[in-house]
């Protein structure tokens, strides 16, 4: 299962109070992006899908459903400020599934 950083948790739990909602979950998943690759989706959530693995880190709920779980497998999501910005950082040591579509194959 992937990670949050204390950072990540603080900022997600500021985000799930301005909702003002104690049903939802920090949801991650992977994204086709068609050619381009896979793109991470970070979002609050409120459905629970069948096999969505869920952990807690520092009273945030955590959902990855199951066909993401393994390529987000030892991830850590931080959340950075700096000059440019702030947001979310995803560290992934796993290889996210490729495009063929260039060796005949078809994209996602």
């Amino acid at each position: 299962m992937l990670k949050l950083t204390d950072m990540a948790s603080a900022k997600v739990r500021e985000l799930l109070a301005e909702e003002q909602r104690d049903d939802l979950a920090l949801r991650v998943a992977l994204q086709s992006g068609g050619c381009s690759g896979f793109r991470y989706e970070l979002f609050l959530d409120d459905r629970a899908v069948e096999g969505d693995e869920s952990v807690d880190f520092n009273g945030v709920k955590v959902v990855v459903d199951p066909i993401s779980a393994p390529f987000l497998d030892g991830a850590e999501i931080d959340f950075v400020e700096s000059e440019e910005g702030a947001g979310f950082k995803i560290d992934n040591p796993n290889p996210l599934p490729s495009c063929h579509c260039g060796d005949g194959g078809s994209c996602q």
